[in-house]
């Protein structure tokens, strides 16, 4: 290495890795675009850790063994959520029981058999539009064709199934995308091992796309626990006494239980209201965490 002869300074090669503009402006551009999308995150976090610290600080005092595993009394002014919160359950297992099959089937159709032509294009724009159509829809398609024309009445499989219509496009949008993210290479090896392609699916396929899978069930199930108008003429109850048995029986709901003593119950304390939307949001929130964390144990196990 030479040293200049005049100020002692280093030059010659260490010149080499000195900065130049364009890379300082590029490091600028970088620290930029990582500090907007930075604040965009904090954003979106902020209101809801704002939304989860008020629920907790007004809720949190009713949360209780006797809220939790009791009845509603007193007109629903008093007493627990334990009905709703069962019901809950219900609607959200019986749900997934029906959407996830029919909704990885379809993908499975779609991303791995079907061809490029005009019957596809129409199926993938269907399944775009029912993604937007509004709830309240929903529910009156869930009356017609399950209350009524099925005769299933008003009931948990009838809710339940119209539950199941509403979040289809999440199940199939996931599952295609995990599908097609899965290298063509891995169905190249198979096939040229002499295997069909059913078991290609079977055995690597949708081992490897399962995690992509679960995030549709993520999704699915988040919506399902926290929707109003497509149960509320289908099977959720305003009060009923009595757990569930079966899946053609009526049931509360949490989110119909939140909006009735929000709305239609006067005199229904506020830590009440609070208590029974801090539970429904801790429940969803549970269930989240529990698919995420399947999720990622099946996501490190990957080989690739």
């Amino acid at each position: 290495m030479t040293h200049s002869e005049g100020d002692g300074g280093v030059s010659g090669p260490s010149l080499m890795f000195a900065a130049t503009p364009l890379n300082t402006r590029n490091h600028r551009l970088q620290w930029l675009f990582r500090a907007l999308f930075g604040l965009m995150t904090l954003i979106l976090v902020v209101p809801v850790g704002i939304i989860f610290g008020v629920l907790l600080v007004r809720g949190g005092p009713a949360i209780s063994f006797e809220f939790l595993f009791s009845y509603p009394s007193d007109g629903m002014t008093a007493g627990g959520i334990w009905p709703a919160l069962v019901g809950t359950i219900w609607l959200v297992a019986v749900s997934l029981v029906a959407s996830v099959p029919v909704g990885v089937a379809a993908a499975i159709y779609l991303s791995e058999y079907a061809s490029d032509s005009w019957l596809t294009r129409g199926i993938n724009l269907a399944i775009i539009n029912l993604a937007g159509v509004p709830s309240i829809v929903h529910a009156l398609f869930g009356v017609g064709a399950f209350v009524i024309f099925a005769g299933f009445g008003t009931s948990i499989l009838a809710a339940s199934l119209t539950l199941a219509v509403m979040t289809l496009p999440l199940v199939i949008v996931a599952t295609r995308e995990s599908l097609q993210a899965v290298p063509m290479a891995f169905r190249e090896a198979c096939w040229n091992m002499g295997a069909t392609r059913w078991q290609t699916i079977r055995t690597v396929v949708l081992p490897n796309a399962i995690s992509g899978i679960l995030t549709g069930v993520i999704l699915s199930v988040s919506r399902t626990a926290g929707e109003t108008a497509p149960i509320m003429f289908t099977g959720a109850a305003f009060f009923f006494p009595f757990l569930p048995t079966s899946v053609f029986d009526q049931t509360m709901a949490m989110a119909m239980h939140l909006f009735v003593i929000s709305t239609a119950v006067p005199g229904a304390p506020d830590e009440l209201k609070y208590g029974t939307a801090l539970t429904l949001i801790t429940l969803v929130l549970l269930m989240n965490a529990g698919s995420i964390w399947f999720r990622s144990y099946l996501r490190g196990k990957k080989k690739w």
